[in-house]
């Protein structure tokens, strides 16, 4: 069977494994070789997506174990403080050097697929893009994608995001800033390349790059007429658009990607005839700002979401709860009963 999840087979000689953990197998290798045990690992934030259970279940089919009793939640499935959502049961010595594996993969993968639902709710249904590829190490992209798809955002921008997906790529990208600067800065001309050298793909305008989103969306807009797909915003924060030079403002409600700045470029959108050029957004977005953006009618067609993804991380702990079925724990720690969590085969 195919290694679906591309486990690095050096896990199953400690290469990823916490020095404490190999010690405490040869010690109870020595002194309790037949100790059968139970460990639980649960978290402790509200309303968590679980994530990462199907990557465990791989890594313990590859370790060709046998005699482990598994229970766990379903991948997806939504938790609260302290309940399990995986319990081992088997002799110690067999999976000690995973319990500090297992707990960084539920919180990685479980953070991102727990804020990928709360984005995806605060959206309301519109487009979200995961662009978080430009904000963290390259190597968390195929966790990430797959963590970002099991909370509810589908649109990733790189080939290796899909990588643990079972489903047919679709990238989402629009133009870089590179892309512009590469031809002086003229909009027209990076824009026109674009087009022709990918036809087929939605043309998306980036505009912000003159810090004058409204006129330079007009300008491409009126240049290339339907064959814009539509415009991206991508203002910093520790800017005010040209276009709102003249508006007075409070608390930096004009700095950036904002509400009146993009309620300003629809409405000159529409008077030029431009209805159907769809708006996207990005920089600096998380579940907050765009739920700011939805409560006020704002309106954008498509969220740009970069280390929003990644923040706010939830982390798991997994303890030994019994030990030959008798209670011993850590104080604290007792064994927990959920009726999420169900026995499921790995082998």
């Amino acid at each position: 069977m195919k290694n679906k999840f591309n486990i690095d087979l050096r896990i199953f000689e400690d290469y990823y494994s916490a020095d404490y953990f190999k010690k405490t197998r040869e010690i109870l290798s020595k002194f309790k070789p037949n100790q059968l045990v139970t460990m639980q690992w649960f978290q402790r934030k509200e309303n968590t997506v679980v994530c990462g259970i199907e990557i465990i279940k791989e890594i313990l089919r590859l370790s060709k174990i046998k005699n482990l009793k598994v229970e766990a939640v379903d991948e997806g499935d939504i938790v609260e403080p302290l309940e399990p959502v995986l319990k081992i049961t088997g002799n110690y010595n067999d999976f000690a050097h995973f319990e500090g594996l297992f707990d960084g993969i539920l919180s990685r993968a479980s953070t991102v697929a727990t804020n990928a639902r709360k984005i995806s709710i605060a959206a309301n249904g519109k487009k979200v893009l995961n662009m978080n590829d430009r904000m963290d190490y390259y190597t968390n992209q195929q966790v990430d994608g797959y963590a970002s798809t099991v909370g509810g955002i589908k649109n990733l921008v790189t080939y290796a995001s899909f990588e643990y997906l079972q489903e047919e790529v679709e990238l989402n990208g629009t133009m870089p800033h590179a892309l512009i600067a590469s031809f002086n800065g003229d909009l027209i001309a990076a824009t026109k390349a674009y087009k022709e050298v990918f036809p087929n793909n939605n043309l998306v305008a980036l505009v912000d790059y003159n810090n004058d989103c409204i006129n330079d969306s007009l300008m491409v807009c009126n240049h290339f007429k339907n064959e814009i797909f539509a415009v991206r915003l991508d203002t910093s924060p520790n800017l005010v658009d040209k276009s709102l030079l003249k508006l007075k403002e409070k608390d930096n409600e004009l700095h950036g990607v904002n509400p009146t700045l993009v309620k300003m470029l629809r409405e000159k959108l529409d008077l030029n005839g431009h209805q159907n050029v769809k708006i996207i957004v990005s920089s600096g977005f998380d579940e907050y700002k765009i739920r700011y953006f939805e409560e006020n009618s704002v309106p954008v067609d498509i969220y740009g979401v970069g280390d929003a993804i990644t923040k706010n991380k939830i982390g798991f702990t997994g303890d030994i709860v019994l030990i030959d079925g008798k209670k011993q724990s850590k104080f604290g720690r007792e064994n927990t009963f959920s009726n999420k969590i169900k026995s499921i085969k790995y082998m």
